[in-house]
């Protein structure tokens, strides 16, 4: 199956209603010019609030069925297309309230398919203050089953543990959708180098969506690019700039490469990985 994809990267400002509908308008956009599956950066409508520590930021959040994601489905619904939405979560778990960096998988008819849930919470202070706000997931790794195929989300510092990226391949993630929020431009190189691994390990497509802007001290460099399950580039890096990155991908490859390269039939599993768990 052949299909067009979107990242769609956007400077952000204050309010995040005012950021929704620019996302709306965007995802149209990136409809009209034939996406199937368009995808928003990290936390996408709200200002990076975890570059500090208050309680202030708890008020953005939402749950799932709140009105940031109602309304995303909508316009899902009336674009005809899958859509993979970052999120402030907020939800209620027996007496407490946990909060999660989250990303809701929109099919295209606007149904909810699920929520994924950052696993790997980074704290590198002082612009990542991201475990004063988010939970890490207590739900794994899922896989979305969608109208453009079956899809895994690793939002940003997922990216660099490959134990994840291995279980979306073994439970036949073909598309992994990377939201992320890349201020540091000199490492962009590393963030390439990784997802691009990922992408040759697990035989599958990657499409990273960076942040643009700036956010106090942060400059959100972009570089939205996708690769193949070969790990080269399907969409060469964007630029800084607001943009919606646009990617034609061909599904079979997914299956092409696994049989030419078959790293998930060679595997071990049951005899030499018992020290991953240890």
């Amino acid at each position: 199956m052949q299909i067009r994809v979107a990242g769609i990267q956007f400077a952000v400002g204050p309010d995040p209603r005012q950021n929704l509908d620019k996302a709306v308008r965007l995802l149209a956009l990136a409809v009209e010019k034939g996406a199937r599956l368009v995808a928003f950066p990290e936390l996408s409508i709200y200002p990076w609030f975890p570059r500090t520590v208050g309680p202030e930021p708890f008020l953005l959040a939402e749950p799932v069925h709140g009105p940031a994601v109602t309304a995303m489905q909508e316009a899902a619904r009336r674009a005809e297309a899958v859509v993979v939405f970052p999120f402030f979560e907020t939800a209620v778990e027996g007496q407490e309230v946990g909060y999660y960096n989250a990303a809701a998988v929109i099919d295209a008819d606007g149904r909810l398919v699920g929520v994924y849930r950052k696993n790997h919470i980074p704290h590198i202070p002082p612009l990542y203050e991201e475990r004063h706000y988010f939970r890490p997931s207590d739900a794994g790794f899922p896989v979305f089953d969608t109208a453009v195929g079956k899809l895994g989300v690793q939002i940003c510092w997922d990216n660099f543990y490959p134990e994840g990226a291995r279980i979306l391949g073994l439970k036949g993630a073909q598309i992994v959708v990377a939201p992320t929020a890349g201020a540091t431009f000199a490492a962009h190189a590393k963030w390439e180098t990784a997802i691009a691994a990922n992408a040759i390990a697990n035989g599958y497509y990657v499409l990273r969506v960076n942040r643009v802007g700036e956010d106090g001290p942060m400059r959100f460099y972009g570089r939205t690019f996708c690769v193949n399950p070969h790990g080269e580039f399907a969409a060469e890096p964007a630029g800084d700039k607001d943009g919606v990155v646009l990617v034609n991908l061909d599904l079979r490859a997914v299956d092409a490469a696994r049989e030419q390269w078959a790293f998930f039939r060679d595997r071990r599993a049951g005899e030499v990985y018992g020290e991953l768990v240890r």
